[in-house]
């Protein structure tokens, strides 16, 4: 029906009626789901409708097809019909029932809702790159031999890979590494393992504790504790009751060596206790040949020790004597002096040890006051030193004196007997001139590394102070203020210099003495027995303190004047640190010691102590004077803010 402009303006309500029915609806999500549940149950209606006639049709064929079977049956074909209707029932039961096909179309309907709404979750296409498209790929089937593996990963393909945090950690299951790692934590340390339980990585880690290296073949195992030494019973009770409680380092591995008649030689920072390392070995051995009698006398002693120093055979000889009186050993100490007479006397009434220094047993020598015959032990302590002092042509001298026959043969495979040489060599450094020496006396040695070599113990608190010449004596003067009860030495490069500071610090009202070279025997005894005592607590001395002597208790050892090379400084600040204890090692430089800015610099990186600030800022620190072609001038005119 059309209507006219008229009609429209004359029922204007009417109109507008009209037009509001064709204005769209904006339906809600939830009205939405609603409206769709109702097209779907009607839609489900209408085909459970479908299946029921359906439903019915298959019956009421069933029924015809049982008839004519009857017919069938009559007219003689009975087993086939009945086989034919027996398959058609089978198939009927199999049929799905109208719960069944309703229920799935249920789940359809919900999973067609899900994905209108919800939206479906499509797999993304992997892109392919390039290096992929020509990769050859493994695709032959892991059931064949050829792959066939025992490993759990390759028995089942679709298995899921081993993932962090998903019940393993790299690939094994976190129970079977929280076993392993109680079984590790089982394992026994090597100090509470018995000697036979040992195993190889057992002496590895032992020898890693202590820094303890060794260089040469056939090597022994080290001692872990004196019961473990070999040792006759005799020096066991003597290295209990001198307060040995527990071997050093260079004693674990240097006594096990010597006590296989092996030649030795040592390497160990000051202060390491090489002389207990050589005398016990020492002492062994000659237990073990027949006591010295009136008629052997004259043929001389077993061992000679050799010392760069009086103070430091005396030292040696003293510490000899300590365990010599437990196996009834005689030892003479034969340094200079002393009267020539009267040393020589002394050895000819007999003696199985002869500690000297080269000089004088080699004018004993020559003065025939004794001989070297028997001589099958010998020790070269500090051998780098008396080389340096200029012992060299002595010490080839008295070696020289013992016959050549007494030398083990350059075989290794020929058996050795009581009167094949055996010599050790402890020295601080192994110069050219010190392996000249070992290569010539030495067969077949074992060379003994603990720490490293020419490095100050760890024990010691390095301070270096960057002084005017003028500053020294107020700044030694405060340091020896705040010492109080406990003692100190103070080194100086020049004799003279040991003198007049001595005196200097005498008049300020310290208690202090002094030692030198030039000095009287009997001064020198004195003086250093003053120190030991504490009787004095300061003592000011050149190098002649530095190296070898063993004097317990320094707290504090001072560079008055900074030595000539970083050798000396090395063993100076080595008199302190002692035994385990802690001291501290202050050095006064000034400009005119350059030549070992470089050294000092680099021992205190690798000591991490302070470096002062002009000392790195300096030019001579910063080139090695032995391997830069150009000289180093000295910058006299730097200035220093103090």
């Amino acid at each position: 029906m059309k209507i006219s402009l008229e009609e429209i303006a004359h029922s204007p309500d009417s109109a507008t009626a009209d037009c509001s029915n064709h204005k769209p609806v904006f339906l809600s999500k939830s009205r939405m789901e609603q409206l769709a549940l109702q097209r779907r149950q009607e839609e489900t209606a209408q085909r459970n409708r479908r299946s029921e006639k359906l439903l019915l049709q298959c019956r009421s064929g069933e029924n015809k097809s049982s008839s004519d079977s009857h017919r069938n049956r009559s007219s003689g074909n009975h087993d086939r019909d009945r086989k034919r209707t027996r398959e058609e029932y089978v198939k009927a039961r199999e049929r799905p029932t109208l719960e069944e096909l309703a229920e799935r179309e249920r789940e359809k309907e919900i999973e067609a809702i899900k994905e209108q709404y919800l939206g479906s979750r499509k797999p993304k296409k992997r892109v392919v790159k390039p290096s992929e498209k020509f990769r050859f790929s493994f695709d032959w089937d892991i059931t064949e031999e050829a792959i066939s593996d025992t490993n759990p990963l390759y028995q089942n393909p679709h298995e899921a890979q081993l993932l962090f945090g998903r019940g393993f950690r790299a690939g094994v299951d976190r129970r079977e590494q929280k076993k392993q790692a109680a079984e590790s934590r089982t394992v026994e340390h090597w100090s509470e393992k018995k000697l036979e339980e040992m195993t190889e990585r057992d002496w590895r880690i032992f020898r890693e504790d202590f820094d303890i290296s060794y260089k040469g073949t056939k090597v022994s195992k080290p001692m872990r504790n004196w019961r473990e030494s070999n040792l006759s019973s005799e020096l066991l009770k003597a290295v209990e009751k001198e307060g040995y409680k527990k071997p050093s380092p260079i004693q674990m591995a240097a006594i096990p060596l010597g006590l296989q008649l092996r030649d030795v030689i040592g390497i160990a920072e000051t202060g390491s206790g090489k002389t207990a390392a050589f005398v016990l070995p020492m002492l062994s051995y000659i237990s073990g040949l027949p006591p010295i009698s009136e008629e052997t006398e004259a043929n001389g002693p077993y061992a000679v020790v050799l010392a760069p120093t009086r103070e430091l055979a005396q030292q040696i000889e003293r510490e000899t004597v300590k365990f010599s009186r437990y196996v009834r050993i005689k030892v003479t100490s034969v340094v200079g002096g002393n009267s020539i007479e009267k040393q020589g006397f002394k050895i000819s009434q007999g003696c199985e040890i002869i500690i000297a220094t080269p000089g004088r047993l080699l004018d004993c020598l020559e003065s025939r006051y004794c001989v070297l015959n028997r001589c099958s032990y010998v020790v070269l302590d500090e051998a780098d030193r008396m080389i340096d002092q200029g012992f060299e042509p002595q010490i080839v001298g008295v070696l020289d004196s013992i016959p050549s026959t007494h030398l083990k043969p350059l075989n290794k495979d020929e058996e050795l007997d009581e009167m094949h040489r055996i010599t050790h060599m402890f020295t601080a450094t192994m110069s050219p001139a010190v392996e000249r020496l070992a290569r010539k006396y030495l067969r077949n040695p074992v060379v003994v590394t603990v720490g490293t070599a020419g490095k100050a113990t760890g024990l010691v608190s390095q301070h270096v102070l960057m002084v005017k010449v003028s500053e020294k004596m107020p700044r030694l003067r405060r340091l020896l203020d705040d010492l109080g009860d406990k003692t100190a030495i103070v080194f100086v490069n020049k004799k003279n210099d040991v003198d007049v500071l001595a005196k200097a610090l005498d008049k300020a009202g310290y208690r202090v003495t002094s030692l030198r070279g030039g000095m009287m025997q009997g001064q020198r005894e004195i003086s250093l027995e003053g120190f030991r005592t504490k009787r004095y607590n300061v003592l000011v001395a050149t190098d002649l303190v530095g190296r070898g002597i063993d004097i317990a208790d320094v707290a504090h050892v001072i560079n008055y004047d900074m030595p000539e090379n970083i050798e000396k400084y090395t063993h100076r600040i080595g008199r302190t640190g002692r035994a385990g204890k802690s001291g501290i090692a202050t050095t006064f430089l000034t400009l005119n010691d350059t030549d070992v800015f470089y050294d000092l610099k680099q021992m205190l990186v690798q000591s991490n102590s302070p470096v002062p600030s002009e000392l790195a800022r300096h030019a001579a620190s910063k080139f090695n004077p032995r391997t830069n072609s150009r000289r180093l001038l000295r910058c006299s005119d730097t200035v220093y803010d103090h």
